[in-house]
C-alpha cells in the first residue's frame, strides 16, 4: 500500500500520546480484570501505543506488527470482549485526533486497517488462550480420575496389608452380622482357623450374657444413632474357654457415589494381654527408671495413707536425703556411671532398712526419701542416719573407682496425722536445705518455729523483685564523721525496703533476701547506679563527701563487676576518687574478687576491706592489696565495749603502717568513739554520727560542713 505524499514531518508531541495512553489505561482497567497496578498499566499501554503509531508510520504498511499489539493485550490478564471493544472505541478516535496522524484524510484509511489489525491479533490469541484453558482442564480431570483410582487401589492395598499384619483381630461383617473377612490374628485368638470363621455370626462369637447388648449397640450404629462402638466383652473360644477382650466395631459407608451403610468393622484386642500392659504403665508411671524405686508421685501417695494409720504415739519419721559430691561423681565420670552409683545408694538404703516398716523412693535428680512407720524397736534418728552413711562409705566399684558417698539429711518426725503428704514433704526439704548449709554429712530436725521463720524469709527473698519493681525498694545513707572534728566526710549508701504490709527491711537483711535468690546483682547494679547518681547531683549542691558502697560476695565474684562499676561512673558523671567500694573479708579467698578489685584500685576507685577482724591474715591482705581503709566488724567494737579490747589498740597503727586507714562501724557513745580515736582511727560510723538519711537531707545538712 503506497502511503500519501507528503511533506517533512516534525516528531508528534509526546504529551498527546501520553494523554491517549492514560485514557486507554483508565478504560481498559474498568472494563478487564488486569494484574497491574495503574501506574504500570499506564506504562505498558504507553509502550504498545508507541509500537502502534511507529507501525501505522511505517513504509511499507504490514499488518503483523501491529497483531502482535493484539497478542500484546491478552496476555495482560482478562481482557475479553468488553476490554478488546473499549480498545477499538479508544484507538479508532484517540489515533486520528493526534497531530502526528493530520491531516485526518490522509491517515483514516491506514489508521482503521491498524485497529482492525489489532483486533485480528487480539482475538486470534484470545481463541489459542480459550483452547489452551479447555485443554488444561480436560488434562487435569483425566488426571484427577486416574489418581483417584490410584488412590484407591492403593487403599484397597493397605487395608489389606494392615488387616493381614494387624496383631489386632479384625472381622469385617455384614450389616446382618455374617463375617465376610476375618485376619489371622483373631483366628489364633479363637483357637479357629479363618475359614471357619468366615461366614459364621458375629453374635455367635459373644459369649450369650452379652449378645443383647452388643445386637443393640450394632443396630444403633446402622441407624447412625452412634459413630463407633466400644465394649468390653468376652468371646466364645473353640475349646469353650472364654477370651475377655476389648472390642471396638466402626461402620463403613457404601462409598463414593453411596451414603448408605456397607459393613462393620470390628477391631479386637486381648484383653488379658491389655491387662498386663495397663499393670506394666502403671508400674513405670509410679517407679523410677534406674533405681526401680517408687517416684514421687507414688511416694506422696503412700505417705498420704501412711499419715492417717500411724501410731498416734509413734507417728512415722521422714528422711529427706541428697548425696554428697554426686555432681563431682557425674562431671569427671560420667552421668552413666552416676547413674549406676544410685543404683549402689537405693540397694543400701534398701540394706539398711530392711527390718523396719520402710518405703525408699527417689524423688529427683540425686534425692531420696525414706519413710518409716515407727515402731517400739526403730532407732532413734541420729542412729539410723549414722548407719546409712556408714554403710554408703564402704566404697563401690565402679568401672574401676572405689567410690564412697556421704549423705545429708533433712527430718521430720512425728509430723501431726492431718498434715498434708506436701506440706511434710516442704518441711524435710527445709531441714535439708538447714543440713546442707556450709556442710556436708550432717542432718537436721525440722522445727516448726524455725520452719515458719525460713518460709517468712523465703516469702519476702522470692517477693522482693516484684518490690523492687514497684518502687519499694530505695537508698538511705548513713554518716561517715571524722573522729578529729567530728566533721560528716562521707556518707554509706544502705537499702531500705519500705513495706506496705509489714515493718521495713534493713540493708543488711535486703542483701542476705538478693544472695538466696540471685537477685543480688541486678539489685546490686541499680543500688550502685542510684546511689552515684544521688552523690553527683549533691556535689552540684556543695557537698563534696565520698560515697561509700559496700558489696556482697555475689557481687565480687561476679566477672561483670568492673564492668557495672564504670558504666555507673560514667552514666552519673561521678569521678572516681569519690567512690569506695567495700569487700568483705571473707572473699579474700576468691581470686576472681581480688583481681576484680585490683582492677578498680587501678582505675582510681576506693577500696576497702568491710568487717575487718584485725587478725593476721587481715592484716596481710591490707600489705597486699591496694586497699585505701579497712572498716572494723561491729562485733569488734562490742568487744571494746566488754572490755576486752586490750590488743586491739596496738592492730590499728599496724594497719596504718601497712598503707591503709581504719574507720569503725557501729559507734553508739562518744566514749567509743574516742577511744578508737586514741587508738588510731581516723572516723566512724553508726547511731553516733546518726542513722541513714533520705537523700534530699544528705546535701542540705552536710553540704556546708564539707564543702
Amino acid at each position: 500500500m503506497s502511503h500519501p505524499n507528503r511533506g517533512p514531518r516534525t516528531t508528534p508531541p509526546e504529551r498527546s500520546r501520553e494523554l491517549l495512553a492514560r485514557t486507554w489505561s483508565y478504560l481498559l482497567s474498568g472494563a478487564a480484570v488486569v494484574p497491574l497496578s495503574r501506574d504500570d498499566l499506564d506504562r505498558e499501554l504507553g509502550e504498545r501505543l508507541d509500537e502502534l503509531c511507529a507501525a501505522l508510520h511505517a513504509e511499507p504498511f504490514a499488518d503483523r506488527p501491529i497483531e502482535r499489539i493484539g497478542e500484546r493485550l491478552v496476555s495482560l490478564g482478562y481482557v475479553g470482549e468488553a476490554g478488546l471493544r473499549v480498545t477499538a472505541d479508544v484507538l479508532g478516535k484517540g489515533l486520528l485526533a493526534l497531530p502526528e496522524f493530520q491531516p485526518v484524510e490522509a491517515y483514516a484509511q491506514r489508521v482503521l486497517l491498524g485497529v482492525g489489525a489489532l483486533s485480528c491479533g487480539f482475538l486470534a490469541a484470545n481463541r489459542r488462550s480459550v483452547f489452551e484453558q479447555q485443554e488444561s482442564m480436560q488434562l487435569s480431570m483425566l488426571k484427577a480420575v486416574r489418581d483417584a483410582r490410584w488412590n484407591l487401589r492403593e487403599s484397597e492395598a493397605r487395608f489389606d496389608e494392615v488387616v493381614t499384619s494387624s496383631a489386632s483381630g479384625v472381622l469385617v461383617a455384614d450389616l446382618d452380622g455374617s463375617l465376610v473377612r476375618v485376619n489371622a490374628a483373631i483366628a489364633e485368638m479363637l483357637g479357629r482357623s479363618t475359614d471357619e470363621l468366615v461366614g459364621s455370626d458375629l453374635l455367635d462369637l459373644v459369649h450369650p450374657d452379652s449378645r443383647k447388648h452388643l445386637a443393640e449397640a450394632l443396630r444403633g450404629l446402622a441407624a447412625g444413632e452412634r459413630e463407633r462402638v466400644r465394649q468390653s466383652q468376652r468371646l466364645l473360644r473353640e475349646n469353650g474357654d472364654v477370651a475377655r477382650i476389648s472390642l471396638t466395631v466402626s461402620l463403613v459407608r457404601g462409598g463414593v457415589e453411596s451414603d448408605q451403610p456397607g459393613h462393620f468393622v470390628a477391631v479386637v484386642e486381648d484383653g488379658t494381654e491389655l491387662m498386663l500392659l495397663q499393670s506394666e504403665l502403671r508400674r513405670q508411671a509410679l517407679h523410677d527408671v534406674s533405681t526401680g524405686l517408687p517416684n514421687r508421685q507414688f511416694f506422696t501417695t503412700h505417705l498420704e495413707s501412711a499419715l492417717r494409720r500411724a501410731d498416734p504415739v509413734r507417728g512415722v519419721t521422714l528422711f529427706h536425703l541428697d548425696l554428697d559430691a554426686f555432681g563431682m561423681v557425674c562431671n569427671s565420670l560420667g552421668r552413666a556411671t552416676g547413674e549406676r552409683l544410685l543404683v549402689h545408694v537405693a540397694q543400701r538404703l534398701t540394706s539398711v532398712l530392711a527390718h523396719e516398716k520402710a518405703m525408699i523412693a527417689r524423688l529427683d535428680g540425686d534425692e531420696f526419701a525414706v519413710l518409716v512407720e515407727n515402731t517400739a524397736t526403730t532407732p532413734d534418728v541420729g542412729t539410723t542416719v549414722a548407719a546409712i552413711n556408714r554403710e554408703l562409705s564402704e566404697p563401690v566399684y565402679l568401672d574401676g573407682h572405689g567410690l564412697a558417698v556421704t549423705v545429708s539429711v533433712g527430718v521430720v518426725r512425728r509430723p501431726p496425722p492431718d498434715s498434708s503428704p506436701t506440706e511434710v514433704l516442704r518441711s524435710a526439704e527445709q531441714a535439708l536445705r538447714r543440713a546442707k548449709a556450709g556442710r556436708r554429712g550432717q542432718w537436721e530436725l525440722f522445727d516448726p518455729e524455725q520452719g515458719l521463720a525460713d518460709r517468712a524469709t523465703d516469702l519476702l527473698a522470692v517477693r522482693m523483685p516484684g518490690a523492687l519493681e514497684q518502687g519499694e525498694l530505695t537508698a538511705r545513707y548513713a554518716p561517715v564523721a571524722s573522729f578529729a572534728d567530728g566533721a560528716t566526710t562521707g556518707v554509706s549508701a544502705r537499702l531500705l525496703w519500705e513495706r506496705p504490709d509489714g515493718a521495713p527491711v534493713d540493708h543488711d537483711a535486703c542483701t542476705g533476701l538478693a544472695e538466696r535468690t540471685g537477685l543480688v546483682l541486678g539489685l546490686g547494679e541499680w543500688h550502685l547506679a542510684t546511689a552515684c547518681g544521688q552523690a553527683a547531683w549533691w556535689r552540684q549542691s556543695g557537698f563534696t563527701g565520698t560515697l561509700h558502697v559496700g558489696m556482697t560476695r555475689h557481687q565480687w565474684c561476679d566477672g561483670d563487676l568492673v564492668r557495672r562499676v564504670r558504666r555507673a561512673l560514667g552514666d552519673t558523671g561521678l569521678p572516681a576518687d569519690r567512690l569506695v567500694v567495700g569487700m568483705p573479708v571473707g572473699v579474700l579467698a576468691e581470686p576472681d574478687a581480688v583481681d576484680g578489685l585490683t582492677v578498680l584500685a587501678e582505675l582510681g576507685v576506693g577500696t576497702s576491706l568491710d568487717d575487718f577482724g584485725l587478725g593476721p591474715d587481715d592484716l596481710a591482705a591490707v600489705a597486699d592489696l591496694p586497699v585505701r581503709l579497712v572498716r572494723v566488724s561491729r562485733r569488734l567494737v562490742a568487744r571494746q565495749l566488754a572490755g576486752d579490747a586490750d590488743h586491739l589498740a596496738g592492730l590499728v597503727p599496724l594497719v596504718r603502717a601497712a598503707g591503709a586507714e581504719v574507720l569503725v562501724d557501729g559507734l553508739t557513745t562518744p566514749d567509743q568513739a574516742a577511744w578508737w580515736h586514741r587508738a588510731g582511727a581516723v572516723g566512724g560510723s553508726g547511731p553516733l554520727h546518726g542513722e541513714a538519711l533520705e537523700p534530699q537531707v544528705v546535701a542540705a545538712r552536710f553540704g556546708p560542713r564539707t564543702g
